[in-house]
């Protein structure tokens, strides 16, 4: 147990424990959804009924893959000619097109012919859906083989207790680089660590959260959010600017994972734990901790009704499970790292972007699990047919039904919301008054920072967010004087810490499942709770971070100065 979680906390009746209480009391996600959608439903009636519309320059993607087509059939090559330049011009992945949205209503007829006829494809694209049952199901074999827990015991023995806390959150930063991972994978067995540890498991779920989530728009890899953010704001820039490159962002981007993670790491010891004090296995689920507080079983990973691992047994399961780790990374080496592999882009042969084998990760990390769960199996004695391996899946999904229904309900939600341009207005509207507000470079920055952080809350996308505001914002700061690169920047510090808050999120039901594992009564409120503190502080030592950069001029990446 560590010392910053050994008693229980003395706010008990604090704000953050109102707030949980409160939040609790909120229906199940599944009606609460249902509420929303009837809001919604009223207050796009209302501002139809008013006429209620904006207009506004829009990034808009080129339909490349149709042109390849066209070009296919007609022979030849397709050229972009500038008329201006009077020269052939290179064709653009975005366009800045002028276009106006009117506020629809979801109870005029086409609204109601709208949400009848797209309820069952709303949910069929719901991308979310697929990727989770993908993710869980080799994550499902490695935990009925034993694997994980046997890999966090390893982790408990050889790695420091206090730093466990920065490993995970690390961890879930880098994993922005295929996102879906880190939240199904990284958050579930970032809870089992730190109840393994004596710690409390709501801390370390919070912890990884925070990591994927609330820091989320940077990492001190180059993902492909940063082909996709550079590609818009370069649109935005147009071609009577310098355009940027994809590491315009990098010195800051590596700067702020790791200054934040250690934020995170501080909120979780400081604030976090101290609130929620001992763990008290009473309040689990049996099937998960086990039915007693005393259990005999000091690190108190053992699950309820399992037997003492073999130490030798699971020595050689995690051998074997060594060497398919090693068997698969080699096979994936060898269809991504030599030219013209089949994980390249066919294109431009690129590993990272949007490529083959970014487009494949979270199926590749899936099977990985997969295959080094059943050797670990196969070793240690827990797989012996393939019925436990099917098993594996089978349960896992099982456990997945309530989480399902929700993001059916979700799916509809935002098709519906989405439908009524209302996200679209509100954003154009305070835009438009942080524009007017006639404040300095900084202080405007900030505000954007600030705009970005509200505007989460309902679009927590972080492309479609910078497809409304680079248009927009990129002349703005230009004509201030401060570089595209600078804007951009502040856009990733507004698009993160939100993210874990916000009702929008996708994986939030998740996150509710994984929490009830430890608590039975854990809600929506339990989830906002735990993570405030982590939005409160994170946005405003990110924004310390970015006006310390800003005035002591240091560089955003290699040849992108802060200013312009």
């Amino acid at each position: 147990m560590t010392e910053n979680a050994t008693a229980a906390p003395d706010g008990a009746g604090g704000f953050l424990d109102k707030i949980e209480r409160l939040g609790n009391k909120v229906p199940h996600p599944v009606i609460m959804f249902g509420y929303l959608i009837i809001g919604v439903a009223v207050l796009s009636a209302v501002l139809a009924a008013f006429d209620v519309s904006v207009t506004e320059d829009v990034a808009v993607p080129v339909p490349l893959s149709q042109l390849r087509e066209l070009q296919g059939e007609l022979g030849g090559s397709v050229v972009a000619y500038d008329l201006e330049l009077g020269q052939a011009v290179d064709i653009p992945e975005y366009v800045i097109r002028a276009q106006t949205f009117d506020v629809k209503s979801l109870l005029s007829i086409d609204g109601v012919r709208f949400m009848l006829s797209s309820f069952v494809s709303n949910f069929a694209g719901f991308a979310v859906v697929a990727v989770t049952f993908v993710a869980m199901a080799g994550v499902g074999v490695a935990e009925k083989a034993g694997m994980m827990a046997a890999l966090i015991r390893k982790l408990v023995a050889v790695a420091p207790s206090s730093l466990i806390g920065f490993f995970i959150i690390f961890v879930g930063v880098l994993s922005s680089v295929a996102s879906d991972a880190g939240y199904l994978i990284l958050i579930p067995l970032a809870a089992t660590a730190f109840f393994t540890l004596g710690r409390h498991p709501l801390a370390g779920m919070a912890a990884a959260y925070a990591g994927v989530g609330a820091i989320f728009a940077v990492n001190v890899l180059i993902t492909p959010v940063d082909s996709m953010l550079n590609e818009i704001t370069n649109e935005a820039i147009g071609s009577g600017g310098e355009h940027l490159t994809i590491t315009a962002n990098l010195y800051f981007s590596v700067a702020s994972s790791i200054l934040m993670a250690l934020v995170a790491v501080v909120v979780t010891q400081k604030v976090v734990e101290p609130r929620l004090g001992t763990y008290d296995r009473a309040e689990g689920d049996p099937a998960w901790v086990g039915g007693s507080t005393d259990t005999g079983d000091e690190d108190g990973v053992e699950r309820a009704g399992e037997d003492q691992p073999d130490p030798e047994a699971e020595a050689r399961g995690l051998k074997f499970a060594f060497r398919a780790m090693v068997a698969m990374f080699g096979l994936i080496a060898l269809a991504t790292v030599p030219p013209g592999a089949p994980l390249r882009d066919p294109a431009t042969d690129a590993i990272i972007g949007n490529t083959p084998f970014m487009a494949s990760l979270i199926f590749l990390i899936t099977l990985v699990f997969l295959v080094c769960g059943v050797a670990y199996g196969r070793g240690a004695g827990t797989v012996t047919s393939s019925a436990d391996v099917i098993s594996g899946v089978t349960s896992t999904f099982a456990g997945l039904a309530g989480l399902v229904f929700m993001l059916l309900m979700i799916a509809q939600f935002i098709a519906f919301f989405n439908y009524t341009n209302i996200p679209r207005v509100l954003a154009v509207q305070l835009a438009g008054i942080l524009e007017s507000a006639g404040l300095g470079a900084l202080p405007l920055l900030i505000g954007l920072i600030l705009v970005i952080v509200l505007l989460d809350i309902i679009i927590p996308g972080v492309v479609p967010k910078w497809a409304i505001f680079a248009p927009v914002f990129i002349p703005i700061f230009t004509r201030l004087g401060v570089a595209p690169q600078t804007v951009l920047a502040a856009y990733r510090i507004g698009d993160s810490p939100m993210n874990v808050v916000t009702p929008l999120m996708v994986y939030l039901p998740f996150i509710v499942t994984v929490a009830q594992r430890y608590k039975r009564d854990a809600g929506m409120g339990t989830i906002l709770a735990l993570m405030i503190p982590y939005v409160a502080v994170i946005t405003v030592a990110w924004i310390v971070l970015f006006v310390a950069w800003w005035l002591l001029g240091l560089p955003l990446g290699p040849g992108s100065p802060v200013a312009a």
